[in-house]
């Protein structure tokens, strides 16, 4: 069928000069207005979001005449006007006309359709991405976007967004969209009509939003992007999860999409996909980007864990009461005593794949750090890797060990370093895990992310961020261990990290250096998530460690 035009306008007025230009979008068809519209300038971040009756103010000023106003609605003929014509009309209508759809007659064949969840389904609290219109009111209005690809044509049934913290007494407006993928990046909205929801508290079920969109016939393949984006501003603030390691695609208005290659937004989707169908040259997996070696997603082995009994075993676990803490930990096995220490951010689960292996040879003591997992820590102070390492001596004393093993993943690692230097007697053997003497041994895009993240906690202000403010503060100063300090070290020590480390190379070579008679061992093809990616050759490894003499 032949298209018509896209755009009418009724001029109620003419006003050459105006800067600040006013109006109303409505649908041709029906003379109803089209709520929350998307009116901003074409490969730019200025704009505006039309109210719920399809009204909108957006302001030009010091805008180049000859750029476009851009209109993108799904489902309507999209609209660009120049600068220079659309400053000529206030108070204008603007009618977009509904697409025609060719509807063909489409053969169904008998499908064998298998159910597939793709995407990021970290639910963590500690690194997010923040939706705070006080905090931000012209990136509030910003988009976020995940990349998937299927190999095989698929239907999507439901987008799951997991939301780490809400609040906010009035529904909070929210719109979904599904986009192809050009060179890299979010292209053409795809859906066929809005997506926008009221979100609501009593909506989050066990840290999740779940948006049924099996009724809109959504089918993909190849690759695509789900974006959301916030449209009205609400007071309150949202706390969306993100997933360290993968790459989300951040936009203001209709400004170039921008690669965020340090995290994403917590976005999953479960999907009906046809194994009778065609294959694209792709894997069917979600999208992971490679523009950092040291990039990767971990969010199976996440899932696991949380599945698993480590971390939440009454059988196995106890607390020990220090001040301002109580210590929570789990015990495994008999034996020379071995305690692990996870990273930052992290708990006990996170050593699934090593507890019940270790456990075979020696007493495992797997510790949830203060103020992580199930330990509590009720003071404000800073954390520091010294305090770390005085409550795994305090544990340690508790338990009459005399002399323990450690290791340390991660701000692990760290804490165990610190226990080597202040309490060299208790120490028999350290393993480190992609370990750091100082902040500058991390890559410095993962350093400029959470140095971005703690100017936002800090802006907030809010209580309920104070442990997150703790937890990034650390990490952000510490440790502080100098080569005079790791050249004290008496203890056997294994250096352990993957190439593909968020820890620079360097930095890990220079620690192992610096300990007299320290091991190294550097997994290939491996990131930070050691324990995660490598399981079966690190037990190996420090099970071989630990047994030597």
């Amino acid at each position: 069928m032949k298209k018509h035009t896209a755009l009418f306008f009724l001029f109620a007025a003419s006003v050459f000069n105006a800067q600040v230009i006013s109006g109303t979008v409505l649908s041709k068809s029906e003379n109803q207005p089209i709520p929350y519209v998307k009116i901003g300038v074409a490969k730019k971040t200025t704009g505006t979001i039309s109210d719920a009756k399809g009204n909108f103010s957006i302001d030009l000023s010091n805008l180049d005449s000859q750029q476009k106003i851009k209109i993108e609605v799904p489902g309507y003929d999209p609209y660009e006007e120049s600068v220079q014509d659309f400053k000529k009309y206030d108070q204008q209508k603007i009618f977009l006309t509904e697409k025609t759809k060719n509807i063909k007659e489409i053969a169904i064949k008998p499908k064998k359709l298998v159910d597939k969840n793709w995407g990021v389904n970290t639910k963590t609290k500690s690194v997010a991405y923040f939706v705070n219109p006080e905090f931000d009111k012209k990136s509030f209005l910003g988009e976020t976007a995940l990349e998937f690809n299927a190999k095989k044509r698929s239907k999507i049934k439901n987008i799951n967004l997991n939301i780490a913290s809400y609040i906010s007494k009035q529904p909070v407006l929210m719109r979904y969209s599904i986009y192809s993928e050009k060179n890299g990046f979010p292209d053409k909205n795809i859906l066929d009509e809005e997506i926008t929801v009221e979100l609501t508290e009593d909506m989050i079920k066990d840290g999740t939003y779940t948006l049924d969109v099996n009724d809109r016939n959504i089918w993909v393949q190849g690759r695509f992007f789900v974006g959301i984006q916030f449209l009205k501003a609400f007071e309150g603030k949202i706390k969306i999860s993100a997933a360290l390691f993968r790459t989300g695609f951040l936009r203001e208005f209709y400004g170039d999409w921008q690669k965020m290659s340090i995290a994403a937004p917590a976005i999953n989707i479960d999907v009906k996909m046809d194994k009778n169908g065609k294959d694209t040259k792709d894997d069917d997996e979600s999208y992971t980007d490679n523009a950092q070696e040291w990039l990767r997603d971990n969010s199976r082995n996440i899932e696991e864990a949380n599945q698993s009994i480590y971390g939440k075993n009454e059988s196995a676990g106890s607390s020990l009461k220090l001040k301002d803490t109580d210590l929570y930990y789990e015990t495994y096995g008999e034996g020379e005593p071995l305690v692990l220490l996870h990273g930052n951010s992290g708990s006990i689960k996170d050593y699934y794949q090593q507890i019940p292996v270790l456990s075979k040879q020696y007493k495992v003591i797997v510790i949830d750090t203060r103020g992580q997992g199930k330990s509590i820590d009720t003071s404000k102070k800073d954390f520091t890797y010294k305090l770390f390492a005085d409550d795994v001596k305090a544990l340690a004393d508790h338990l009459k060990l005399e002399k323990i093993n450690i290791v340390g993943w991660s701000d692990g690692g760290n804490t165990g370093l610190e226990f080597a230097l202040k309490y060299p007697d208790r120490l028999n053997k350290l393993v480190t895990i992609g370990a750091n003497a100082f902040p500058k041994g991390v890559e410095d895009k993962l350093m400029e992310r959470f140095t971005t993240q703690m100017t936002q906690l800090n802006q907030m202000g809010a209580a309920d961020a104070m442990n997150e403010r703790r937890l990034l503060k650390i990490m952000l100063t510490e440790p502080n261990i100098s080569k005079k300090d790791l050249n004290k070290i008496k203890s056997p020590v294994l250096v352990i990290a993957g190439d593909k480390d968020v820890i620079k190379p360097d930095h890990t070579e220079w620690i192992t250096k610096q300990i007299p008679g320290a091991e190294k061992i550097i997994y290939k093809d491996t990131t930070h998530m050691v324990p995660y990616e490598r399981p079966d050759e690190l037990n190996a490894d420090v099970l071989k460690f630990l047994g030597k003499n």
